[in-house]
């Protein structure tokens, strides 16, 4: 088997670029829980996995560079016009990453795995892959089937032209764009995972909901 994929080769990439429609337009990544933004829990979250650590962000630019400035995480705005979707973010960090690799999350996780990195590295290896994703149970009830979170992505840098020619020809969607290359699918259900660790706030209820787990 190949080496294993030393976490100083990957990146860690917070994506907070999004629009927060579903938030009623408020910038998501700012949004308080547990007494900090969530993408402070994210930074804090991924730092000790990755190498270098970068922040995708569209607007709060100041806001932004003040949680980023203590993990040393540049501020970048995506290239692609009009709030492209995840995908543009993928496409500003590989474009800033100096590493092998990049792994990107989303900012409204804030109980994302903490073994995120190395489990989506050792697919990536024993499967030769050039992308892994995670994959986590639709809930909490025991045997809930799993479902792909491509936005918890780990990808090799040298995948940049592809992604800049299939977003410049309007491709949006994450998993058209993977199925193009060799992907991983990395189950997170062992015994002891947090049934919760993929789950996001989209809206003010989930986020009020993800506040009151334990």
């Amino acid at each position: 088997m190949p080496d294993p994929i030393a976490l100083a080769d990957i990146t860690g990439l917070v994506l907070a670029g999004g629009q927060g429609s579903r938030m009623g337009g408020v910038d998501k990544g700012l949004q308080p829980f547990r007494g900090q933004p969530l993408a402070l829990h994210a930074l804090q979250r991924l730092a000790p996995q990755v190498g270098a650590l970068l922040l995708s962000a569209n607007r709060s630019r100041d806001a932004y560079e003040a949680l980023a400035a203590p993990f040393h995480a540049p501020v970048l705005a995506d290239g692609l016009a009009g709030y492209a979707g995840p995908l543009a973010g993928f496409l500003a960090g590989l474009a800033h990453c100096a590493t092998p690799w990049l792994l990107t999350v989303p900012c409204d996780s804030p109980r994302l795995p903490t073994d995120l990195a190395r489990r989506l590295a050792d697919a990536a290896v024993r499967e030769g892959a050039d992308i892994a994703i995670a994959c986590a149970p639709d809930s909490a009830t025991p045997g809930a089937p799993l479902r792909a979170q491509p936005v918890f992505c780990l990808l090799r840098a040298s995948l940049r032209p592809s992604l800049a020619r299939y977003t410049h020809e309007g491709g949006r969607k994450i998993g058209a764009w993977t199925a193009q290359h060799r992907c991983a699918r990395v189950p997170f259900d062992r015994p002891g995972d947090d049934p919760h660790a993929f789950g996001n706030a989209n809206t003010p209820a989930e986020l009020q909901a993800l506040e009151s787990l334990g």
